[in-house]
C-alpha cells in the first residue's frame, strides 16, 4: 500500500514540476505582444529626480530635529493626509510643496533608514479619490524627510491627495 503512495506522490509531483516549466515557458514567451492599452501609455517618464532641497525646508527640517533630540524612538508608525494643494490634513510631519505633484514630508526624527507606505487619497470621508500613480523616497540630504511624487494616469506630474506611512525601526 505504502509503494502505491509513493508512486502516485512521484507522479503528481512530476506532473506539477512539468506543468510549471511549461507555465513558465508561456509566461516568457507573453512579454513580446502588446495589449493595446500598453502601446498608449508614455514610454518614459519626464523627471525621476528629485528637486533641490530649499533653505525654507533644510531651516524647518533642523528644526524639528532639534525640537525632538531628547525624545528617545524604539519603533515608530507616523502617517500623514495630505491635500493636493500641498497642506496637512491630519496626522504628524511637516508638508513642504515643491511644484506639480512634488511634496516633502519633514518628520521630527530620522526616518531615512525606515520604510515608506504612500497611496492616493482624499482627506474627506467621501468618495474614491481619482486614479493616478504615488512614489516615495527618502529626500536626499535630508535624513528626517520623506519626497513624495504623485502622477496621473497617463503619467503626467499632477497635483493629487495622498497618505503617507512611515515606520522607523
Amino acid at each position: 500500500m505504502s509503494s502505491f503512495f509513493r508512486r502516485k506522490v512521484a507522479a503528481v509531483t512530476f506532473a506539477v514540476l512539468a506543468l510549471s516549466l511549461a507555465g513558465g515557458g508561456i509566461a516568457i514567451a507573453q512579454p513580446s505582444a502588446k495589449a493595446p492599452q500598453e502601446a498608449a501609455q508614455p514610454a518614459a517618464r519626464s523627471t525621476n529626480s528629485q528637486p533641490p532641497v530649499s533653505a525654507e525646508s533644510a531651516r524647518i527640517a533642523k528644526s524639528a530635529l532639534k525640537a525632538s533630540a531628547a525624545t528617545p524612538l524604539v519603533a515608530t508608525n507616523v502617517f500623514t493626509v495630505v491635500n493636493s494643494n500641498g497642506t496637512k490634513a491630519r496626522g504628524g510631519g511637516t508638508v513642504v510643496k515643491y511644484g506639480v505633484g512634488e511634496y516633502e514630508v519633514i518628520f521630527g526624527h530620522t526616518v531615512s533608514a525606515g520604510a515608506f507606505l504612500a497611496t492616493l487619497s482624499l482627506s474627506g470621508s467621501c468618495c474614491i479619490p481619482p486614479g493616478g500613480e504615488v512614489s516615495v523616497a527618502p529626500r536626499l540630504l535630508t535624513p528626517n524627510a520623506v519626497f513624495v511624487q504623485t502622477r496621473n494616469s497617463a503619467g503626467v506630474p499632477a497635483n493629487l491627495g495622498f497618505t503617507l506611512l512611515t515606520h522607523t525601526p
